[in-house]
């Protein structure tokens, strides 16, 4: 199964010069339409309205954490984290055994985005102003010899295999030759040194991933062929030329995920061919056939993970998700240091998130729905559990809500999982709400801690997110009735829980909102053009109002997959009147609620021109919208400043709007 990910925002550095310039310069230099932003003094006005006698600030929700992202040096002799440098995450590193952490990196424009140790040196990426255009760099445990290793324009990049035992280098993929096609590289961390492993020149049929064996040889490909199928492409050797040994539509797919140790034509695989829900396979790739029994299914969802032992060389555990993530465990070693830590951190979620290269010393991290917890040391051989740091101190877990796993029936009867979370302290009926539909669509919401969510609840709110369909995760049929479906059958499952939370007592019918970013920010502007009455106000966050404009400002890398789109969600050729009336842009004439529109200027994923249209349509007819763009930000807002402007703006909105018949 293909899953493209058109949305999925992050959770705001206000330049007053833009405000400043004058309106041929504005034309010249800002993207978008700057006309149409609200004057900041009203947007301070509505941050206004939150403030109030609350133990926990908003700064305290969406503060960069101190340290976190830990990760294991391959010797295990060295901790790094990420920690804020001028307000944007940077690299830092100590020992072991030490007690003092060094900074090596100094970006202030924009935050690592993420990083891995490579011998003595760690290697990060970063883009720039929200861009996605990532560069890959590197810089020793000194903070000296940084380089780009990546220095060429608009280019993005992504890790094929970090080749932990091949000095010195690394497979990244690079879209360097063509925007829309992504060619694997051999690249040196210390000299820079490019060396083009395979070609990838069609883009009728691209190849759109590569992947590795355990001796870091390139030996798996996957191609889009006639814009709706995927190939798997296989060969023994890097000295034989690709072949193709399996093509399925794009509804039903083969995802490998790492070689067998012991016989390297057979490959661990999540697979739905033949069935609803993914499993866990062993495949023949010399013959695209399975081997054997499934090594692990489940019957309510599909399986995608499976890890193992590097060193052992043997798989450990697979992870699947239900309401929460589960672990089999195929391993009994990896099962004892499973237990060893729920002795002493009972209570929370465990996942170990880094170890060295003898698999003796750990990185633990521990979360559940009300903490962000914490990063713990684990050292086999001496059998001790050492807290390093929690991620966010700041915070008692007693003070923030319980998310709970609920479901309930549409009205055409299909089941929709969700979680919901209420206010502690509060009589649990007739309450404000806040629907929060995830983005994507095709990823899935899933139970933790949720910044959102904690501060809507600490504020009084409930909130209800749900796994509408065509949510990944329960299977193709699942998936699948979703197709063609925005603003309709997908629109209607938000809806459905609306009216559910009704039904039990829990909403107040006056006083319901919606908010979301991205694929959640269209749902929540088609929720108010499309069933206008249901909603008291919302707030649209980088989301898509013109389904038509929207496909044709993707991305270029997402060019090859624009069949599947149409699929998907509609060719506008042959679908017009389907996206025309999908698209709230062209509705306008049925919003009547207050609306708050943010956008990141420079958002490649969902262009500026989507916030632009919807705001510059209901104004004409005198709705009223407030309007925020960040110029530093692309799609969601990563800057902590920005963060923070937005989300008091948000609540402020949500007071004026929402809790006013409370006051009454």
């Amino acid at each position: 199964m293909t899953s493209i990910l058109i949305f999925a925002p992050v959770q705001l550095n206000s330049d007053s010069k833009l405000l400043h310039m004058t309106k041929q310069n504005q034309k010249k230099q800002l993207p978008g339409d700057p006309s149409l932003l609200s004057p900041p003094t009203e947007i301070k006005k509505l941050a206004d309205l939150q403030a109030g006698d609350f133990k926990y600030s908003i700064e305290d929700f969406f503060r960069l954490p101190k340290k976190s992202r830990y990760q294991l040096s391959p010797d295990g002799n060295y901790f790094s984290y990420l920690g804020p440098y001028k307000r944007r995450l940077n690299l830092f590193v100590q020992k072991t055994n030490g007690k003092r952490a060094k900074r090596i990196t100094s970006v202030s424009d924009r935050d690592i985005a993420w990083y891995f140790w490579k011998d003595n040196r760690l290697v990060f990426a970063k883009d720039d102003a929200g861009d996605e255009n990532f560069h890959l760099y590197a810089v020793d445990l000194s903070g000296e010899n940084l380089q780009d290793l990546t220095p060429f324009k608009d280019i993005r990049i992504d890790l094929v295999d970090d080749l932990e035992d091949v000095e010195h280098e690394i497979i990244i993929a690079m879209n360097k030759n063509n925007p829309q096609l992504f060619e694997p590289y051999r690249l040196n961390i210390v000299t820079g040194a490019l060396h083009q492993l395979a070609e990838n020149t069609n883009p009728l049929e691209p190849i759109d991933g590569w992947m590795t064996d355990h001796e870091g040889q390139l030996r798996i490909a996957s191609k889009v062929v006639g814009g709706t199928n995927t190939s798997l492409l296989y060969r023994e050797s890097e000295d034989e030329p690709f072949r193709v040994v399996l093509t399925t539509d794009f509804r039903e797919s083969v995802s490998p995920i790492f070689f067998d140790f012991r016989e390297p034509h057979l490959a661990y695989v999540s697979s739905n061919i033949g069935r609803d829900k993914r499993i866990i396979v062993k495949m023949d790739l010399r013959t695209g056939t399975e081997v054997g029994n499934p090594i692990f299914s489940h019957p309510d969802v599909d399986v995608y993970s499976i890890s193992y032992s590097r060193k052992r060389r043997v798989p450990t555990a697979v992870a699947y998700v239900t309401d929460k993530r589960h672990l089999h465990f195929l391993d009994e070693e990896v099962r004892k240091i499973y237990q060893r830590l729920e002795r002493e951190l009972a209570g929370y979620e465990i996942a170990i998130t880094a170890t060295n290269k003898a698999e003796d010393k750990f990185m633990v991290r521990t979360y559940s729905d009300r903490s962000l917890g914490a990063y713990y040391f684990f050292d086999k051989q001496a059998d001790t559990l050492t807290k390093i740091a929690e991620v966010s101190p700041w915070l008692d877990e007693n003070d923030m809500a319980p998310m709970k796993p609920v479901q309930y029936t549409t009205r055409d009867g299909l089941t929709i999982h969700g979680y919901l979370t209420m206010p502690i302290g509060r009589e649990l009926k007739n309450l404000p709400v806040v629907i929060n539909p995830h983005g994507g669509p095709w990823v899935r919401d899933s139970w933790g801690f949720n910044s959102e969510v904690q501060l809507l609840a600490n504020r009084g709110y409930a909130v209800l997110q749900m796994n509408y369909r065509g949510s990944i995760g329960y299977g193709r049929q699942f998936w699948e009735c979703s197709f063609k479906q925005w603003g309709r059958k997908m629109q209607d499952d938000i809806t459905d829980g609306v009216f559910w939370l009704i039904e039990q007592g829990i909403a107040d019918q006056e006083r319901v909102s919606i908010y979301g970013g991205s694929y959640g920010g269209y749902a929540t502007l088609a929720g108010i053009a499309f069933t206008p009455d249901v909603y008291a106000c919302a707030i649209d966050y980088v989301g898509v109002s013109n389904l038509f404009t929207f496909m044709h400002t993707i991305p270029p890398y997402w060019k090859p997959y624009l069949d599947m789109m149409f699929e998907m969600v509609g060719n506008p050729d042959v679908d017009k009147d389907l996206m025309y009336e999908a698209s709230p842009v062209f509705h306008t004439d049925k919003i009547k609620c207050p609306l708050f529109v943010v956008q990141g200027a420079n958002d490649p994923r969902v262009n500026i021109d989507e916030s632009d249209q919807i705001v510059r349509a209901l104004r004409k007819r005198g709705v009223e919208v407030l309007y925020m763009v960040k110029y530093d930000e692309g799609h969601g807002f990563h800057n902590e400043e920005n963060r923070f402007e937005f989300y008091k703006a948000m609540l402020g909105f949500l007071e004026k709007y929402l809790k006013k018949a409370e006051r009454k």
